[in-house]
């Protein structure tokens, strides 16, 4: 590990356990606070992606995939109302998810780089972020997977009501799902303001 990679790997950390704490309160009716924090983990790493190369950003990645899987762990160990905070199914999607999702954000931000300042940063976090929504919430509530932890009653999450309140009648993880990703999508367009922002100044200071 060089020390350029600290300051990555820091932010990625604080973004990581700030979001496991964040995802027990909620927000409304289908999100938490952890929606809120999370999609800056590709803000993170298009940063260092950008200044110092996909491997860097990849060393990164797993830097915080790794701070995750404590963070699960921990979850795991305390017990609130309705059972372990963290089940193993949540714990296996949220892996999943994050590795997956920022080793392709990773990938295409790195295959658009030479393009407009913006195009990189924002396909590949909207790219990434679709990926991660996608395999959480079906590792972690789908019905078709409850292989992966049979004690694990899930069942809440197969309600079928309208999604997100006024459309078509679908299992509850969707409208979960569905909001968590709009919430990406605008924070990916959010967190072009500081990426440039950034990418600007540090340029300036080399120049």
């Amino acid at each position: 590990m060089t020390r350029s990679l600290i300051p990555g790997i820091l932010a990625m950390a604080a973004i990581v356990v700030a979001s496991n704490i964040l995802v027990q309160f909620l927000f409304g009716q289908w999100l938490t606070w952890g929606a809120f924090t999370y999609p800056f983990a590709f803000l993170v790493t298009d940063l260092t992606n950008r200044f110092q190369g996909p491997s860097a950003a990849r060393k990164v990645v797993v830097a915080g995939f790794l701070v995750g899987v404590t963070c699960s762990l921990i979850g795991t160990r305390i017990v609130g109302e309705f059972g372990p905070l963290v089940t193993l199914r949540i714990a296996a999607g949220s892996g999943a998810a994050f590795l997956v999702a920022q080793l392709m954000d990773v990938h295409v931000f790195n295959r658009l780089r030479a393009g407009s300042w913006w195009r990189a940063p924002l396909v590949s976090t909207l790219a990434g972020s679709t990926l991660d929504t996608a395999i959480f919430f079906t590792m972690a509530f789908s019905a078709s997977l409850a292989f992966l932890e049979p004690g694990n009653d899930v069942s809440w999450a197969g309600e079928i009501l309208p999604l997100l309140g006024w459309g078509p009648a679908a299992p509850l993880w969707l409208s979960l799902a569905v909001a968590d990703w709009l919430v990406k999508l605008s924070l990916a367009i959010v967190a072009l303001v500081p990426f440039r922002v950034i990418v600007t100044r540090l340029t300036e200071k080399v120049a």
